[in-house]
């Protein structure tokens, strides 16, 4: 039943109550309202760490004025069609394949820790689909007025609509701090039976990306020369868990990455754990440096993804986009617009998201990204038209696979990733494709069409609450306070 050198000796010493009397270990703080973590892909928070053991080094500097860098002419590569099998190191001097409108023009990487990526300076709401070729143009660095605050751009009542909803909806630190409680006691319980092992808080708990409903994700870490088969490690785990007096409803789900959900007792807390799935911790991070980037990325995310779940086209067992998936939708849209909101940090910073970096110093890699401004000012409401437009009308989902890696849609190849796949969207490191789900014609038709119908209403109405209804989640989100 249990490893034979680390069987369990009786109950948790907390058996008689939910957790330890001593307080919650330090967390992530993902409440930042100080310009530190404005436009910045390393937020604050992140020196907090010794829980899960990881040695970061100190704070970061502060955001300094940007430079104007020197520009370089662009080159294109020979081949353009996509292989995922080909792993290539780009020049941080050229520019990327031509994209659906003008692509960002990216200078040479900064090496001072306080200097600035340039942005872009038109509004991303001027957009032209598609654009067979882009002329390169020059980017000045500028930074935003008042872009400490989110109402700045909030000025209509659509992007106000959005504020509101996410200031209403995102994680709170309490919520954090009780999925951390859990996370710390788990680990103590499962090291009784796997001494090695480490269990991480992934997912939209960790990259700033939550709500207050938003279950956790877990990876328990195990290392070894001997390679571990989740599912008997997580029946292990499940035998173990009935035993513990703050864990029910344990259920062993049989998927291609093998999970064990389970409930915090007497709450709505839900957590979904696997067994070595690192990659969900590397694109954690690199999520979360996309999230802090820009003021409207965490707003437009928790937006788009209630509106998707008011739509029932959030719902990966059940055919459709995987919340996952709409993230990276979201971040390809801000990425290629002809004014970008976001660069492709990958592509710009390959040693800082490294695939092969060891899982402990995975949090150091966005430390060494210098702060991006972008000129593109466009509020709230404009990118959440835009995005809705993009998808509904210019996007070819018969001939282009999403990759925020490269920060453009590539060629669809006819590789068995992609061929005969209704939606294309490239995982940044494993680069497979995390819309698989949707597998049916008929749910394909389904996200297709309410991105039509969803973009018509909008673009007539200007009203957020034409395509979900606003006071009803947000009374939801709050009855978790």
């Amino acid at each position: 039943m249990y490893p034979r050198s680390a069987a369990p000796r009786g109950r948790s010493p907390y058996s008689n109550g939910l957790y330890p009397p001593s307080p919650a270990p330090p967390y992530y703080d993902y409440n930042h309202q100080s310009m530190a973590a404005v436009n910045s892909f390393y937020a604050p928070g992140l020196e907090r760490l010794p829980a899960y053991e990881w040695k970061p080094s100190p704070f970061p500097s502060p955001v300094l004025p940007p430079r104007t860098p020197t520009m370089t002419n662009g080159r294109k590569r020979q081949n353009d069609e996509y292989s995922p099998h080909v792993v290539k190191r780009q020049r941080l001097d050229s520019s990327p394949h031509p994209i659906i409108g003008s692509p960002v023009i990216q200078a040479p990487r900064p090496h001072r820790p306080g200097d600035a990526v340039a942005g872009s300076s038109r509004s991303s709401f001027d957009r032209s689909y598609p654009s067979s070729h882009s002329s390169p143009h020059p980017q000045v660095p500028a930074v935003p007025e008042s872009s400490s605050s989110l109402r700045t751009y909030a000025k209509d009542k659509l992007s106000g609509q959005m504020v509101d909803l996410f200031e209403a909806c995102q994680q709170q630190s309490s919520d954090l701090a009780r999925k951390e409680m859990c996370r710390t006691q788990l680990q103590q319980d499962i090291q009784r039976v796997y001494a090695v092992g480490r269990l991480y808080l992934t997912g939209s708990s960790m990259n700033g990306l939550g709500c207050r409903s938003s279950d956790a994700d877990l990876c328990l870490v195990l290392k070894g020369n001997k390679r571990q088969d989740p599912i008997h490690v997580l029946s292990v785990l499940q035998r173990l868990f009935k035993t513990l007096s703050y864990i029910e409803r344990t259920q062993l789900i049989r998927a291609k990455v093998p999970i064990l959900r389970f409930r915090e007792k007497g709450s709505d807390l839900e957590f979904d754990l696997n067994v070595n799935n690192t990659v969900g911790i590397r694109n954690t991070f690199l999520l979360r440096s996309y999230a802090y980037a820009d003021l409207r990325i965490r707003p437009m995310i928790l937006v788009v993804k209630k509106w998707a779940r008011h739509n029932q086209i959030n719902d990966a067992s059940k055919g459709t986009l995987s919340s996952y998936t709409l993230v990276l939708m979201v971040l390809h849209y801000l990425q290629t617009l002809k004014e970008p909101v976001l660069p492709s940090l990958q592509r710009d910073y390959p040693e800082c998201f490294n695939p092969l970096m060891d899982i402990d110093i995975v949090p150091e890699g966005p430390k060494h990204i210098p702060s991006y401004f972008s000129r593109n000012q466009s509020s709230l409401g404009e990118l959440l038209l835009g995005f809705l437009k993009y998808y509904a009308t210019y996007f070819r989902w018969d001939k282009q696979v999403i990759s925020i890696r490269e920060a453009r849609a590539l060629p669809k190849s006819n590789s068995q990733e992609w061929r005969n796949k209704f939606i294309c969207v490239e995982e940044p490191f494993e680069r497979n494709n995390v819309a698989r789900a949707v597998h049916e014609k008929i749910k394909f038709e389904a996200i297709k069409a309410q991105f039509v119908e969803s973009s018509r209403i909008l673009q007539q109405r200007k009203d957020l609450n034409s395509i979900l209804p606003v006071r009803t989640i947000i009374n939801k989100e709050s009855s978790r306070r």
